[in-house]
């Protein structure tokens, strides 16, 4: 799941497009499975997880406790080591460094935020940004206290560089952490309920802050309980009993069991079109069901003097492709990209579409009547049938 996206230049990739491994996307988890010893006996954390995130993409992980999110965020982390399958994040296997190996890796590509900030008590704010400077020898010595005020003015607390943690506010504390995670510059940040002990305006200020970091390039998975901003991120995963199941399809289709999503959630194929660009053409074969992510699209049919007309605009939970896949046949519309940013979607192929609508009788009456409606309004707006 989570195959193909729009892929963006350098990242160290080949000439092929693929990392050293074989992976295309910066992060890939491949079938992992964590299994801990328990007094009770053996508990499976995660089972068969395939994760795959690229490069500038912020992903909200949520879940219920126990349900396995947190010790997905710790095996790219290296914090967790996985009993059995593959933790690839660029051209590193890191499920295959040793522990010296791993705190170096880890020290220059992962930046870590805790929900309890994690600050030592007895160093100031500065200090505690140098420390992980320290740590990996990143900028010489005389230029750490240089570069931990820039962080510290990025977090608007430089006023308050020279006191102890004690001294300032959770929220302030929650900023400087993040300064801290950003110390040796990672690519990655991960957030474990960085909001969790914030008020909701503090909380929503330091969510800014991880929008803004994405934009400058960073990539971002953030576990959360707060639904409100899960829905703010590129992409929601959200994980059941230790399998992922895409946030997503859950919320368009809320009447699918647990069950039902993560099965259709292992055949999930990702797309990306930029703006303008055609996504189904009128009179072509209709392979993909299609549910929007991100962005918007205009469904275009030819009117009966020849002209084309826009008749619907779809966003984001909205859906497209239904009337063909239920009915076969080729595309009834156009359907473009538009407005300002790339439209991202997630696809069905034709099995596993059908897959879905006839395990699910309720499902299947619901995207049949939305695809009825549909019809009746592209007649109508056409002057006469479809067919």
């Amino acid at each position: 799941m989570f195959g193909k996206r729009q892929k963006q230049n350098g990242n160290g990739k080949g000439s092929n497009g693929l990392y050293q491994h074989g992976n295309e996307e910066f992060i890939h988890l491949r079938q992992i499975v964590k299994t801990f010893d328990t007094a009770a006996g053996k508990f499976s954390a995660l089972k068969n997880v395939d994760l795959r995130v690229d490069s500038g993409e912020f992903v909200a992980v949520i879940g219920k406790s126990g349900s396995g999110k947190t010790t997905l965020v710790n095996m790219i982390a290296g914090i967790d080591r996985p009993s059995s399958g593959q933790v690839l994040v660029g051209n590193t296997a890191i499920h295959k460094l040793n522990e010296g190996q791993m705190a170096v890796w880890r020290g220059k590509n992962i930046g870590i935020v805790f929900q309890f900030f994690q600050l030592l008590p007895t160093l100031t704010l500065a200090e505690n940004i140098m420390l992980p400077m320290d740590f990996c020898n990143v900028h010489k010595s005389g230029e750490r206290r240089k570069y931990a005020m820039q962080l510290l003015d990025q977090m608007e607390m430089a006023d308050h560089a020279n006191k102890l943690p004690a001294a300032i506010s959770g929220g302030q504390q929650q900023r400087v952490a993040i300064a801290r995670a950003l110390a040796n510059d990672p690519p990655i940040l991960l957030a474990d309920e960085p909001t969790g002990n914030l008020d909701s305006k503090t909380a929503d200020s330091v969510f800014q802050l991880f929008e803004d970091l994405v934009k400058r390039g960073k990539t971002i998975l953030m576990v959360t309980h707060d639904n409100d901003l899960a829905k703010r991120v590129t992409r929601a995963v959200q994980i059941v009993d230790g399998e992922i199941i895409e946030k997503h399809l859950a919320d368009v289709f809320p009447v699918l069991t647990s069950e039902q999503l993560i099965a259709f959630t292992h055949h999930i194929d990702p797309e990306q079109y930029v703006p303008g660009s055609i996504i189904l053409r009128r009179g072509e074969p209709v392979n993909h069901f299609h549910v929007i992510l991100k962005g918007d699209v205009d469904i275009i049919v030819p009117q009966a003097n020849g002209t084309d007309q826009v008749v619907a605009h779809y966003g984001r939970g909205n859906y497209f492709g239904e009337i063909e896949m239920l009915r076969g046949g080729a595309s009834l519309a156009t359907v473009r990209a538009t407005g300002n940013q790339p439209v991202e979607v997630l696809r069905l192929n034709r099995d596993t579409f059908n897959q879905m609508v006839e395990q699910s009788a309720e499902l299947k009456k619901i995207i049949s009547g939305v695809a009825q409606e549909r019809v009746a309004e592209n007649d109508t707006t056409r002057g006469g049938p479809s067919r």
